[in-house]
């Protein structure tokens, strides 16, 4: 997908996130380090968590002659005094998409529209499905389209195919725009940490076909959709982002379902966008969201 970048002739940008044990003493050594370099700070926000780990994204600009490698250079001997996990980011470089998607194509058609009018900085770099249904809407776009159908016989070389499409255009994310399949661990531990799947929030009470059928069937009053990391556990990976809707006995099943269409995009939306702007850090099974 090509787009305008909008910090294009601007000066170069950064996201620096980091964790580690919390203590006194971790923001001004940050700040000091990136002021000495003549580096602005833009945006700054941390958490110190319960569990005692500390967490801080901050977003920079850089002085021209300073490039992204040096500073990382430069950092790296205070993230290893303080034992940081942490990464420095080139918000100059877009990060690619891979989309996987079913027979479900609300999430898909929303993503597209997204990227192609750049409120969701990213590019979908290509869209794999089981079925053809969506390959002249994904073509539309000017992205490929991989029609891989699969069966429990054939999983093993359709999920090689989806590595070799994450490998051949350097995808940063996954993501399962209602890709009706379940991964297998392999795919999943290759993956760790960069699939994000989208689902109603029905489960566990409404599992299999129809959740939001057996919904209307047990009067329900509210309805949700769940933005998660992926994981070997089904749908519990830890959670990005969530949205709710108050419905009523006057909602009809389908009405239910066009409810949650647009709730499952408007949480997969959210949770791809902090994704990609570096604003997410896993903190044990949950997640850690700078907004």
């Amino acid at each position: 997908m090509v787009g305008e970048n909008p910090r294009r002739g601007a000066p170069s940008q950064a996201v620096l996130t980091l964790a580690c044990a919390d203590r006194v003493g971790i923001v001004h050594g940050v700040a000091g380090l990136l002021a000495g370099l003549a580096v602005n700070i833009d945006e700054s926000q941390q958490f110190a968590a319960p569990s005692g780990r500390f967490f801080m994204r901050v977003k920079a600009s850089l002085p021209a002659g300073l490039a992204i490698d040096d500073l990382r250079s430069h950092f790296a001997p205070l993230a290893a005094e303080l034992d940081m996990t942490w990464g420095l980011h080139d918000l100059d470089e877009r990060p690619r998409i891979l989309v996987l998607v079913s027979r479900l194509g609300h999430c898909l058609n929303d993503l597209l529209y997204r990227v192609s009018i750049g409120s969701l900085d990213a590019e979908i770099a290509a869209v794999v499905s089981n079925h053809p249904d969506f390959g002249e809407l994904v073509r539309s776009y000017g992205v490929a389209f991989h029609h891989l159908p699969v069966s429990p016989e054939t999983r093993p070389e359709q999920e090689a195919e989806i590595m070799a499409l994450v490998e051949e255009h350097g995808v940063d994310l996954v993501v399962l725009a209602r890709y009706m399949q379940i991964l297998s661990p392999q795919l999943v531990d290759a993956l760790a940490g960069r699939a994000i799947n989208i689902h109603h929030s029905f489960l566990p009470s409404f599992k299999g076909a129809r959740p939001y059928h057996q919904a209307y069937e047990h009067g329900v009053k509210l309805i949700g959709a769940t933005a998660h990391y992926v994981t070997s556990t089904l749908d519990e990976g830890p959670i990005i982002e969530q949205e709710v809707a108050r419905v009523d006995h006057t909602h009809s099943p389908e009405g239910l379902v066009a409810i949650g269409r647009d709730i499952e995009c408007a949480a997969l939306a959210r949770a791809v966008g902090w994704h990609v702007e570096h604003r997410i850090m896993f903190n044990g099974r949950t997640t850690v969201v700078f907004r």
